[in-house]
Formats: structure tokens, sequence, C-alpha cells
């Protein structure tokens, strides 16, 4: 497994091709969509105790041969894997996730997305970005509104105090009305290998990481719909519209909805019942 199986990772996400596939802006669109709609978003092993390993093995063996889901530095690693497979011109990317953030505060940059070059086209290609992971591709170089197969999205530029240029990606959410939304920042700073695991440690291991004190699982859904688990609230949505939401009460359930809603099988009764449960009663 020192090279990514590219027949294993078609089957996972089912992204379904006759012949060899080659790296265009419908192929990223495609593979985007299908594996932000297959693979979820979840922190489960840093609750449980387990390292996060970023190395092509072993981010294969636990995304796909496993069906189990990751973070942002699992999934869009796995992602920047396939796409150099398959021939695309990516480069990995750092950024500082806003979600929920001020503008006056600064959060840590451990957040890992991919640059897609097309025909002198920047693209933003990420699966990793929780509840608000973009289902399609986003072009880098305007601040014009773009359609997704979930939200739309912009790219806009600003500058910082002292006239230096960074990026937000933003979106919309009705729910809060005609609003745009920060989702992450970035600079346009390539993300080498040593910064990604630096990352990856402190992100997994710093008792202030928000991985270190929420369960977070998510999923898109090819009907438009966003699953996303916070603890102990699951909560469906449709754009702003929710359409249920379930309080979790015990740890029985919460493997459940894991099981059923994320395709998430985790074993609730090998002594790791207090990472799981954060004060569950059950």
């Amino acid at each position: 497994m020192d090279q990514v199986d590219l027949g294993a990772y078609f089957a996972r996400i089912g992204f379904e091709q006759a012949g060899a596939v080659s790296p265009t802006l419908e192929t990223l669109r495609r593979i985007q969509f299908c594996h932000a709609c297959t693979i979820p978003f979840e922190n489960l092993d840093v609750l449980l105790g387990r390292d996060i390993r970023l190395d092509m093995q072993s981010v294969q063996s636990k995304l796909i041969a496993s069906k189990r889901g990751g973070y942002c530095f699992e999934q869009n690693g796995l992602l920047l894997y396939v796409l150099r497979a398959i021939g695309f011109d990516v480069t990995p990317h750092s950024a500082r996730v806003r979600i929920a953030v001020t503008r006056d505060t600064t959060p840590p940059r451990t957040h890992l997305f991919c640059r897609v070059m097309l025909d002198g086209t920047p693209w933003l290609a990420d699966v990793g970005v929780g509840g608000l992971t973009p289902t399609g591709p986003i072009r880098m170089d305007t601040d014009a509104r773009q359609e997704t197969p979930h939200e739309p999205r912009r790219v806009v530029r600003e500058r910082g105090p002292h006239g230096e240029a960074f990026f937000h990606q933003v979106l919309l959410r009705t729910e809060s009305g005609e609003a745009w939304h920060d989702v992450c920042e970035f600079t346009g700073e390539a993300m080498p290998e040593i910064d990604r695991e630096v990352a990856n440690w402190w992100t997994s291991t710093n008792p202030e990481s928000k991985f270190r004190k929420n369960i977070m699982a998510a999923l898109a859904r090819e009907n438009g719909t966003r699953h996303t688990l916070a603890t102990r609230e699951y909560t469906m949505r449709q754009g702003g519209t929710v359409l249920e939401r379930i309080a979790v009460e015990s740890l029985e359930q919460l493997l459940a909805i894991l099981a059923q809603r994320f395709g998430l099988i985790v074993d609730g009764r090998t002594g790791t019942e207090t990472a799981l449960n954060f004060g569950i009663d059950g």
C-alpha cells in the first residue's frame, strides 16, 4: 500500500468510471461530491486516544478498508494522494478554520485543503471541513458567487492591517438570511508534509483542541441534506431548514446514531465508554 489503490477508493465512494480516469474538472467535481457524501468527517479516534497517522498506508487502511472517516488531515490527505495518482496538478495548502469564530480571534493554522490547477485556473478542493465541507470545487481566482451541490460559496480576497493579502472561503447559509459567513482563511501558503504532521499532532493531542473536547461527525448526502453530530445532539438539515433534531441521552443511542446515520461502527464496550460518553448517562 505504498501507492494509493484507486480501484478501492472509487468503490468506497461509489465513483463509477468506464476506462481510464482523466484529470479534468468534471472528474474533480464528481470525486469531491462522491467523497463528501460517502466518507464521514469524524474525530472518534482522537477521543479514544488512538494515534492519527497520516502516511498513505494508514489513511487508506482507515478511510477505505475499515470504512471509517477522519478529519481534515486524513480526508484531504487521502484526496491529495488520489488526485496526484490520477494526474492532477495539486498542492496541499494550509488554512485557519473560522466557523463560528469572530474576526478579532486568530484560530490556529491547523486546516489542510487542496489547490488544484486546471488549464491555469486554481480550484479549491476540500473534503474535510465537517458539517460545512463543500461538495464541489470552488474557483480561487474570482470573488463571484459559485453554486455547489449544497450551498453557494465565494472566495473573497481581503487585506490585513499591514496590507498583507489573505483570502476567506465563505458560504451563504439561509438559516440566518442572505448573509455570508466565514468558513476558513488562507494566504495561499503550501503545507508540506512536516507542517501537516506538526499540526496534526497539536490537533489530536493538545487538551485545548476542540477535537479533544467534543464528539464530532458530519456527512453530506446526495439529496442535499447534511447530517451532523455535536456530542449530545444530532441534526439533519437541508439548506437552512432543520429537518430532524435528536438529543443524545445514552451511549447506546450515540452508537446507534453513529452507525445508522454515518455508517460508523464503534465498539463501545472496550473500556472506551468514558471517552465517548462526555457526561451521557447510559
